[in-house]
């Protein structure tokens, strides 16, 4: 098996993504959630939000570490739907997370009240 790295499988991901924009909604899974518009899109972002949380808390307990891996993966998908639903990709994500290398979290934080 090919070893890809984190931007490769990201840049396979928004291309599936983009070409899933336009595909029948009855098709496909993302094309159902961009028709359906952002407030679905946000809801299941929050869902698996949720749903990240309760399995870190889990994690934390004794449970399965493989439960928060899914649930993180669930995330990290509708987070990217989000972004293609709006235009935006994992590239401006890490372009901004790159920005930040560099800077304290509380430099950051007190850098987005100017």
């Amino acid at each position: 098996m090919e070893k890809r790295t984190v931007s490769d499988v990201l840049d396979q991901l928004a291309k599936i993504l983009e070409q899933r924009r336009t595909a029948e909604a009855e098709a496909s899974y993302v094309a159902s959630l961009h028709k359906a518009g952002l407030d679905k899109i946000l809801k299941k972002v929050g869902e698996e939000s949720a749903e990240t949380i309760i399995a870190a808390k889990a994690c934390e307990a004794g449970g399965a570490t493989s439960d928060l891996v899914y649930e993180t993966a669930d995330l990290w998908f509708h987070s990217l739907v989000m972004l293609s639903h709006l235009g935006l990709s994992h590239k401006d994500v890490l372009q901004e997370l790159e920005r930040r290398f560099g800077l304290s979290g509380l430099e950051e934080k007190a850098s987005r009240g100017q």
